[in-house]
């Protein structure tokens, strides 16, 4: 068991490697964005509901296709791509880089690299749902998805979309500030009151 462990623990670090090196040209811009989503000052999830919400205004205003959309949403990627390894080091002073900036980075990846996992392993879960329970596959796949159907159905897509992406920018804050816990814990407790 302890073998596996290892040789799991080492796979983990050699993609968290490949990760680095692929993004270092991004270092800077993602520590200050883990700064940010991380709440660690007052006014950060203010600032990030703000920028959410200007960016959704000006997509209600526009009111692009959705071929417009993507291939704007694109083309902004493409120019991230190229202009934030450029333009970084200018803005943020990377001569500047501390063991500790290189730790936080690595962790970073790291955790985006358990997430891909998590993300692939909840994929793998469903396939051996389907092959092993193909009724419960079933009758589960038709409940949630219709359920996503109704809500798709009763709330505009526009705000819909705004909700998810706040929700999601704002999620690293709720958990780093224990918020998330706070209420799972509020809900379990409702739970079993109602429960017993």
């Amino acid at each position: 068991m302890a073998e596996g462990d290892n040789r799991s623990t080492n796979l983990l670090a050699a993609e968290t490697a490949s990760l680095e090196e692929q993004l270092q040209g991004w270092g800077e811009v993602m520590l200050m964005a883990d700064k940010v989503l991380r709440w660690e000052r007052a006014w950060f999830p203010p600032a990030i509901m703000g920028v959410v919400s200007l960016v959704f205004l000006t997509i209600y205003y526009l009111d692009p296709s959705v071929l417009s959309g993507v291939s704007c949403f694109v083309m902004f990627l493409c120019l991230a791509d190229y202009l934030v390894p450029i333009l970084a080091p200018r803005i943020f002073g990377s001569n500047k880089w501390t063991t500790e900036q290189q730790q936080r980075f690595h962790e970073i990846c790291s955790n985006l690299v358990k997430t891909r996992r998590r993300t692939v392993g909840w994929w793998k879960c469903l396939f051996t749902l389907k092959e092993e329970k193909a009724k419960m596959y079933f009758m589960t796949m038709i409940i949630s998805l219709a359920a996503v159907a109704w809500v798709g159905q009763q709330v505009h897509n526009l705000l819909l979309t705004y909700l998810i992406v706040t929700f999601l920018l704002l999620l690293p804050g709720l958990n780093q500030h224990g918020i998330i816990l706070k209420y799972i814990g509020m809900a379990k407790r409702e739970i079993n009151k109602l429960l017993k």
